[in-house]
């Protein structure tokens, strides 16, 4: 019996149920999700923030020592550089600074995922290298967009919606000068990588592999910036002898854990 009538006819009726699903798929996906989020805070800098003052360079890829780290949104004015890192969810958040993970609560399901204050250190740190500025003159900056709640108490500079806006205006003490924001703009475009298709895919693929050993190793991450922790001994002091986790970005980095 040949089918392939009935098959025609069927596929006729409803050829266009496949765009609609593949349309369906790409607005689920974690990538339109980064988009969006992105854009709504692209959109807001424009209404929120004078652009005479807030120089904003967007979607940043820079060169690290192990790979590439991305940065969401950079603003440079005189009160300082705002690395700015945004998440798009939707649900209840829960986190504290020191945690490795937080988590995102929808009905009864929870889904862990990195703490964006240690994803942004990272960020920070690169950037103090880069171009050679000290701890006043870097800001990190969380921004949430989407439906979602903060349930535990957050720092100041995690914010929702159009509240990093009101955090950056905070800052009123300048700490660089007018040339050194025209100098700092040209060395993060200077420095950073193209903006190719192949940029992003080389990131992605570095970032999972970084996942995928921290889940294989009993390793704890550092709590100040996530990265590999490795087993010192104090050196001097009434703690002498004593084994404790340091971060293996010493002496950039100086986050510490006890060994249970």
């Amino acid at each position: 019996m040949d089918l392939s009538p009935l098959i025609n006819q069927i596929f006729g009726a409803l050829w266009y149920l496949i765009p609609i699903v593949i349309l369906a798929s790409i607005l689920k996906s974690s990538w339109f999700k980064g988009v969006a989020g992105e854009f709504a805070v692209n959109s807001s800098v424009k209404f929120l923030l004078d652009k005479e003052k807030y120089h904003l360079i967007k979607n940043v890829t820079l060169p690290t020592e192990d790979g590439s780290t991305q940065i969401d949104h950079i603003l440079v004015s005189e009160f300082g550089v705002f690395v700015v890192e945004t998440k798009n969810m939707k649900g209840w958040i829960f986190g504290s600074p020191t945690q490795k993970t937080w988590t995102q609560k929808i009905y009864k399901h929870s889904n862990k995922f990195q703490n964006p204050l240690h994803q942004n250190y990272k960020h920070l740190k690169t950037l103090e290298t880069l171009l050679g500025l000290n701890d006043q003159q870097l800001h990190s900056v969380i921004v949430f967009v989407g439906d979602s709640t903060f349930k535990t108490e957050m720092p100041e500079n995690v914010t929702y919606g159009g509240g990093y806006a009101r955090y950056i205006k905070s800052k009123r003490t300048p700490v660089l000068t007018a040339s050194q924001v025209v100098e700092i703009t040209k060395k993060i475009e200077q420095g950073r990588l193209a903006a190719l298709f192949k940029t992003n895919r080389e990131h992605v693929m570095h970032v999972k592999n970084i996942v995928a050993e921290k889940e294989k190793s009993d390793i704890p991450g550092c709590p100040k910036c996530g990265s590999t922790m490795v087993i010192r001994e104090t050196k001097q002091g009434q703690n002498v002898g004593m084994k404790f986790w340091g971060c293996t970005k010493f002496p950039q980095c100086r986050g510490t854990m006890n060994i249970r």
